[in-house]
């Protein structure tokens, strides 16, 4: 006995009215009475398998399918309506964004009844054949009785769904046909896939000044990259407040994804996907009381659609995303636990692989201090806890305008000095004044150091960093023309827990990896046999402090940092770090305690001579800070947070490491 029967109907077939028989003789399915059994016998109980149980479930089962039609059927109050397939023209074709899934036949139609307020218009009829997919469609229904309270906030943002057709019969076998609004020929993945998406997307929404105002922007036109910043906040944000329409009606989608998102080019907003699998947020209690497991439940559901919210923006700005495989390793990346706060420095490669020349997307994110990692981070934040909400989202800097002035938080002021700090490091023109002004935002960081204490150091040392600058010495090759020349390639600290005994103490490691240049002069093709040098200690970590020094003039006077530091402070930049009127001549840090230092080199050219390595080895040094040689050189370390530290020489000098990603090959 099959459990139900599916038909698929050709596009002839479904202008008719669809038929439903039963077998001759055979009971209304809302007659028949339900049967209540006792429970099994624990100790009796056995896996036992009959003819007769499975047809009493398969009947059961029809039953509770046809009783819930009856019910769709004699529902006739709020928005939901009741069509006939005569009421329709059906279209000989179908638009591609209108893709569904196996258990699914679409159709495009217009309505053909005069005395409809749909006269006219173009739908979509959305033939579901599955048990499953009728639940999804009686599902989508039962969501639009609950949204349809407030019709402008549901017209503008969300699918519409406007009701079903109604069979003549009535059977487990006769397909469930939901009505639905039709809103382009695109879903957002289709869009995103054009070669030249963004200039056609710009033209088909026409966007004037009122559409600019609602990201707080009153300028139209620009460069490229402005303007495609501008259409990814109205993107973003018509997301973002439809998805908090759902989640201030107790809903969570679920299932946002590209191809349930569509953007209708009549009033230029965001419209989400039907809501077959919307989730209830508060549906614990007979009496509407919540305990603390839905309350987490309910979380977990927020936090799981702001995720999806991430992802979409991720694919929707970086376009490299949107091949399966590179989006594989971006999932991949964030499954396997490390901090999205480093999604900058793990996509670089991807980046510049496929675009060396430049990269719109990269350009987009890292305006405005790199706001736009931040926003993504927090959206794909490894805790549900940690994740932003869809109003704090619509506050971000990076959503909003020239026109409207947010007020930045703590965190994002360290972000965005990290950030600044890093593009004038990858600039890699270091002329005076820029070597002064990458000190002076090191210097900011310490100054807002998040982790203080030694505790918060115990979290996020352990790792691994790349050093990206530092200000006593520049890293590679300058105007000398040495012999051999060397590339310094990468240079990296690793940090990990020595025993788990003992917490304090930690296992150092720093490796140099280079190439050695075999021609006197620079070549244009910088290959050559590659080395690396290892060098190995142990690290105890213990409380400290980091005391500038003054000038010996025999007056309570400043050093010149304090004195431009507090001249910057109150300027109204930085108004959101607070009334620091004077800056405090020293700040808590940690100390580090090296111990014995062991160091090795490997060449792996069996041509060069002792002597040359030794020379090789030289050079090495004179590039490199020495700190870096011989870590029993550091001294003290000064900031540290999710993606970036900065440790103190003995010779005052400032390390800035940026925390490093495992390769896209280990991923």
């Amino acid at each position: 006995m099959a459990l139900c029967g599916v038909a698929f109907l050709p596009a002839a077939a479904a202008r008719d009215a669809l038929r439903i028989s039963l077998p001759i003789g055979a009971a209304s399915p809302s007659s028949r009475p339900r049967r209540w059994t006792r429970p099994l016998n624990p100790r009796r109980r056995q896996a036992t398998c009959s003819l007769g149980r499975i047809a009493s479930f398969a009947a059961s089962t029809g039953a509770e399918e046809v009783a819930a039609a009856e019910a769709v059927d004699e529902e006739e109050v709020g928005p939901v309506v009741k069509f006939k397939m005569s009421h329709f023209a059906v279209s000989d074709h179908v638009s591609i964004g209108l893709q569904g899934r196996s258990d699914e036949v679409i159709y495009e139609a217009t309505v053909r009844d005069p005395n409809s307020p749909l006269f006219n218009s173009r739908v979509v009829l959305r033939q579901l054949t599955s048990v499953q997919a009728k639940r999804r469609g009686r599902r989508a229904l039962e969501v639009l009785k609950r949204l349809a309270r407030r019709k402008l906030m549901y017209h503008s943002y969300a699918m519409q769904v406007y009701g079903y057709v109604s069979p003549s019969n009535i059977g487990d076998d006769v397909p469930f046909t939901l009505v639905h609004g039709y809103h382009g020929s695109y879903s957002l993945r289709h869009w995103l896939q054009l070669s030249d998406w963004f200039p056609t997307l710009e033209a088909t929404l026409a966007l004037d000044e009122e559409c600019l105002r609602r990201v707080g922007d009153d300028s139209t036109g620009g460069p490229a990259v402005t303007r495609q910043l501008r259409l990814t906040r109205i993107l973003m944000r018509d997301l973002l407040i439809g998805v908090n329409y759902l989640h201030s009606h107790g809903l969570a989608h679920t299932e946002l994804r590209l191809e349930n998102v569509h953007i209708s080019p009549v009033d230029k907003h965001v419209k989400i996907g039907i809501l077959g699998n919307a989730v209830d947020l508060y549906n614990s209690n007979p009496d509407g009381s919540m305990v603390d497991g839905n309350s987490n439940r309910r979380k977990m559901m927020i936090a799981f659609d702001m995720r999806c919210v991430g992802f979409i923006m991720a694919k929707l700005i970086l376009r490299e995303l949107m091949d399966a495989s590179t989006f594989l390793k971006f999932k991949s990346f964030l499954t396997k636990g490390n901090d999205p706060s480093c999604l900058r420095e793990f996509l670089l490669p991807i980046i510049f692989r496929d675009s060396p020349s430049g990269n719109a997307g990269l350009q987009i994110m890292d305006r405005n201090w790199g706001a736009g990692w931040n926003l993504l981070s927090r959206l794909l934040a490894l805790k549900p806890s940690e994740r932003i909400s869809c109003l704090d989202a619509l506050r971000h800097p990076f959503l909003c305008g020239p026109k409207w002035r947010t007020g930045p938080s703590m965190d994002l002021i360290r972000w965005g000095l990290g950030s600044t700090a890093v593009h004038m490091a990858e600039d890699y023109i270091y002329v005076g004044h820029q070597r002064d002004r990458i000190a002076y935002f090191i210097e900011l960081m310490e100054l807002l150091n998040p982790s203080p204490r030694t505790k918060g150091w115990f979290n996020f040392l352990p790792g691994r960093w790349r050093l990206l600058y530092s200000t006593g010495r520049h890293i590679g090759l300058t105007l000398r023309q040495p012999t051999p020349s060397v590339l310094i390639r990468d240079v990296h600290l690793t940090v990990t827990k020595a025993s788990d005994l003992d917490h304090r103490t930690f296992s150092l490691v720093s490796d140099i990896s280079f190439k050695v240049i075999p021609t006197p002069e620079w070549p244009h093709d910088k290959s050559g046999p590659p080395g690396s040098l290892h060098v190995e200690s142990c690290v105890k970590i213990c409380p400290g402090r980091r005391l500038y020094p003054k000038e010996e003039d025999g007056e309570a006077s400043r050093s010149l940092f304090q004195n431009f530091s507090a001249h910057n402070l109150s300027r109204r930049k930085w108004k959101g770090m607070g009334n620091i009127k004077e800056l405090p001549s020293s700040l808590p840090a940690v100390k580090l305690l090296v111990d014995d230092v062991d160091v090795s080199m490997k060449l792996d050219s069996s041509s060069l001579s002792v002597d040359t390595a030794e020379e090789v080895l030289r050079e090495v040094r004179t590039q490199i800070p020495f700190e870096m040689f011989d870590v029993s050189k550091f001294v003290c370390g000064t900031y540290v947070d999710s993606r970036m530290m900065v440790l103190r020489g003995i010779s005052g000098s400032a390390l800035l490491f940026t925390r490093s990603c495992p390769t896209n090959d280990a991923i």
